[in-house]
């Protein structure tokens, strides 16, 4: 009988926990809390894919994938190294040189294989390095610069090997030896110190090593080697820039300050390195830009390494000037002697423009020349914007310094003494050209 009574009991409160249930479940929707933003993304896996990268100085090799479209990230690091601490003042120590335990400088890829593929990351990597030079690229030597690619799965290591096997016989072919590129399993990544992330674009004035062999997966696009007729460099005085194939911020930097603004009368040419045939060159053609200055096909001097407008002008003048009197007024900020050579040649020229004798801009307008008498060239004003204006308190005096904008060349001074209460722009000769005018 006391068995009978446990399992009604146990009936009744199974009826119980049914009627609460049905009750709960005709229960309205409880509202979305307040706190909870719709307008947001939700969390979500992010199908990317990453892989570690050795070529030479990570400076370059970072800034290169940076800017090809579907890698979502460049990350400057170490890898691949046992037996010492992975930062960049253990592994440049002189016996780290030779060490094959050292770490590699190697940049992590981060890409997004929906855009851009792993082959063709491994195919941009194999062109943009020499990868059959052994532990070094260009003059960066030692086992840091090693050429080495770390997979993270099988499927990337086939990829690898396959592009290299690929690559091998496109250098062959141009006569070029075996690969010493490592494909090994990643151990870990350690990221570079922060002064090295960014390094291209926290250092303006530098160059990107350029150690590409020229040999494209795409024989259309690969680079001709004889085809560029560099008969007219040899012609007089020339500048040649030695521009990236590829993207290069360097380059990018020297157009900007310089070589778009440049109209001088000393050509501007660009050349990659590997269309500079039938040219004398000194300086090493492997970093971008490279500011060659030409005579008859023959350098004279060249810089590796972009350039500010300041430093371009200051080399230019020296190859254009050379030891004269228009070098001295330009940057020594001398002055003309008075009634000088230049000065009768252009106080009666044709209707025209005054030039910057160095960029080839247009400085002063002959409508507002007039004779001044004072045996200097003399203007109302300059061409709007052509000119900078500074203090010169120098020799005890209180004068108003004119620039060129351009180039920063001295040109002379301004006074308040011109015809009809207007000024008087007075200006060295020598640093100037004339061009007439269109009619």
């Amino acid at each position: 009988m006391k068995m009978f009574g446990y399992i009604a009991a146990l009936l009744g409160l199974l009826g119980v926990l049914v009627i609460l249930n049905t009750m709960l479940l005709r229960q309205p929707a409880a509202a979305v809390p307040a706190t909870v933003d719709l307008t947001k993304p939700m969390p979500a896996s992010k199908q990317l894919e990453m892989i570690v990268l050795g070529a030479g100085c990570f400076w370059g090799v970072e800034k290169r994938y940076q800017a090809l479209p579907g890698v979502v990230d460049a990350v400057s690091g170490y890898a691949d190294g046992r037996g010492l601490s992975p930062t960049y003042s253990e592994i440049t120590r002189a016996k780290h040189q030779h060490n094959p335990d050292n770490f590699a400088e190697v940049v992590q890829v981060t890409f997004n294989p929906a855009q851009i593929s792993l082959q063709q990351i491994l195919q941009f990597y194999f062109e943009q390095h020499d990868p059959t030079q052994l532990n070094r690229q260009g003059n960066d030597i030692g086992t840091q610069y090693r050429s080495t690619i770390l997979f993270g799965s099988v499927q990337q290591q086939q990829v690898a090997e396959q592009v290299k096997a690929s690559y091998q016989q496109r250098l062959t072919a141009e006569g070029y030896g075996e690969i010493t590129t490592n494909i090994k399993a990643l151990d870990k990544f350690y990221p570079a110190e922060d002064y090295h992330q960014d390094y291209l674009a926290k250092n303006p004035n530098g160059y990107c090593p350029d150690h590409a062999t020229g040999v494209k997966f795409d024989a259309s696009m690969q680079t001709a080697k004889t085809s560029t007729d560099n008969s007219k460099l040899l012609l007089g005085k020339q500048i040649v820039v030695i521009d990236a194939e590829g993207y290069c911020p360097y380059c990018e930097h020297f157009k900007k300050e310089v070589a778009n603004a440049y109209q001088g009368t000393i050509p501007m040419t660009f050349r990659t390195a590997a269309e500079l045939d039938g040219l004398t060159l000194k300086t090493p053609t492997w970093a971008t830009p490279t500011i060659l200055f030409l005579e008859q096909g023959k350098e004279v001097f060249g810089r590796q390494g972009t350039m500010t407008s300041a430093e371009f002008y200051k080399a230019l003048g020296h190859f254009k000037l050379g030891e004269s009197e228009a070098f001295n007024v330009a940057f020594d900020e001398g002055t003309d002697g008075r009634f000088c050579k230049e000065y009768e040649i252009f106080k009666n020229t044709p209707d025209g423009v005054f030039i910057d004798k160095l960029s080839g801009a247009a400085l002063f307008d002959t409508r507002d020349r007039f004779d001044s008498g004072s045996g200097w060239l003399s203007f109302t004003k300059p061409v709007e914007g052509s000119v900078i204006e500074r203090a010169d308190n120098r020799y005890g005096m209180q004068r108003v310094e004119i620039r060129a904008k351009s180039s920063g060349i001295h040109l002379g001074h301004v006074f308040p003494d011109g015809p009809n209460g207007q000024p008087r722009y007075c200006i060295n000769a020598t640093v100037l050209e004339f061009v007439a005018r269109k009619s």
